[in-house]
């Protein structure tokens, strides 16, 4: 059965729990190997989970940002790469069908592609001279145009979902100008390829490897979009992002109380879960837990009922969910492994994967201290526009 043959949330959510049950066995392989879970993502496209957010007048779902973040949760639980990995396609698809970034022909035959065979999409950005393309450095990606359309060389880092995507979405500085092009680039042509250099410890499944780009030649209409022509549309896809360092505390939690409720050392009667000292972290980890999850989706919600004027002032909304969820997510891991204690750093234990891999939410985008030198923004000005109002007492 497919996902898109269902109606409700909770039948598509048990079906999605149901796919996802044999990745909690393959993640610790995978974290070994450094390798990348290729029958997961399959597991994920024979239920049609990768056309949930291809937009329902391209033919899919058209699912909501709320249910999107919840099925991320869903499969992080199971396994933060495969998780983190497949968000970037799913909100990315979201992302350019709802605001009409690309040339509706376009679109609409990558959309068909998605439905019909499967296939992925991710960006393509981060280079070893500019990093993080939102502190603003220019990519050394060049692309030329001659008069079948453009060449493109360059490399580019942490390329996640590598292995199994077919279109990457490549920024590349237009030659003779200022402007930075987004390509869309498909896998199978001459002069793409993939240097596999992802050996991190934390998310080692994800393959996020680099993406070589030899005299890459694409045409004209691959150029979809420029980088100031993106709509200026709040980029709440990549609360995907935090919904699946979400999902990984979670699973933290479960080992937790497992172990809490199931060992009693001779020391003591019963279990450690009925100690003072055991309950306080556990507590403080459902806290955490209650006050990640309401932010986040009281954020998703927000933006799923709300018109576009609302939605172009939601940015600094959405960022400060990420910074959010993923610090609590952390320091719910590691209550958790207090908890346990030292059998958590055992590598039979998923705690210390769970613990490397909550960890990289720090790197993913948008980074804290820009987002903490716009918040502090936000309350001064709110404060100096306070001082300013008149108060008129009737």
């Amino acid at each position: 059965m497919k996902l898109t043959e269902l109606y409700s949330f909770e039948e598509k959510r048990n079906l999605l729990q149901q796919a996802v049950e044999p990745f909690k066995e393959r993640a610790s392989k995978h974290d070994n190997e450094a390798s990348f879970p290729f029958e997961n993502i399959e597991d994920l496209k024979k239920i049609a989970y990768h056309t949930l957010t291809v937009p329902k007048e391209y033919g899919g779902s058209g699912i909501t940002l709320t249910e999107m973040l919840k099925y991320q949760e869903t499969i992080a639980k199971a396994d933060g790469s495969t998780a983190l990995a497949i968000g970037w396609h799913m909100g990315l698809t979201k992302h350019n069908g709802e605001n009409n970034s690309w040339d509706k022909e376009k679109y609409t035959a990558f959309a068909e592609d998605v439905i019909t065979n499967g296939a992925l999409i991710n960006h393509a950005i981060t280079e070893p001279a500019t990093g993080s393309p939102q502190r603003g450095g220019k990519p050394e990606t060049i692309a030329v145009k001659n008069a079948s359309g453009w060449k493109i060389n360059g490399r580019k880092t942490f390329t996640t979902l590598a292995p199994a995507l077919h279109y990457f979405v490549v920024a590349a500085s237009i030659e003779g100008s200022d402007k930075i092009g987004h390509f869309l680039i498909k896998r199978d042509i001459t002069g793409v390829t993939i240097d596999e250099t992802w050996d991190s410890i934390a998310m080692r499944g994800t393959g996020s490897h680099d993406l070589i780009l030899e005299n890459v030649q694409v045409n004209d209409d691959d150029l979809v979009e420029y980088r100031e022509d993106s709509n200026n549309q709040p980029a709440s896809w990549i609360l995907h992002i935090p919904a699946c360092y979400l999902g990984i505390a979670k699973a933290a939690q479960e080992e937790a109380v497992k172990f809490a409720t199931s060992y009693s050392p001779n020391s003591i009667k019963g279990t450690i879960s009925e100690l003072p000292n055991v309950k306080q972290k556990l507590g403080e980890i459902e806290i955490y837990l209650l006050e990640a999850e309401s932010f986040l989706y009281s954020i998703s919600r927000k933006w799923d009922e709300s018109d576009q004027a609302v939605r172009q002032k939601m940015a600094l909304d959405i960022n400060a969910a990420k910074i959010s969820v993923v610090d609590k997510a952390i320091k719910i891991v590691d209550l958790a492994m207090r908890v346990v204690g030292a059998r958590s750093l055992s590598e039979k234990s998923p705690l210390q994967r769970y613990y490397r891999d909550v960890r990289a939410g720090i790197h993913n985008p948008p980074m804290d201290d820009m987002i903490m030198m716009q918040l502090a923004k936000k309350s001064i000005t709110d404060f100096q526009l306070s001082k300013n109002k008149v108060i008129t007492y009737v």
